[in-house]
């Protein structure tokens, strides 16, 4: 992640790509690989973000 984004910025990607998975779980042509991948970056987010509240930046 951007080490000058805002808590707010991050959370508003994190919210993204929520939208992003749902729209990708409800078609069926969506891969699993894609999906995971998705996953994966909402994950690394929500460490950012809990990392940002704790007051601790996470090392990338």
């Amino acid at each position: 992640m951007n080490p000058t984004s805002s808590l707010s910025d991050l959370i508003e990607q994190h919210h993204a790509l929520e939208a992003e998975l749902a729209e990708a779980m409800a078609h069926p042509a969506s891969s699993d690989a894609e999906i995971a991948a998705i996953k994966r970056k909402k994950l690394k987010l929500k460490d950012e973000i809990e990392a940002r509240k704790a007051g601790t930046p996470k090392a990338a």
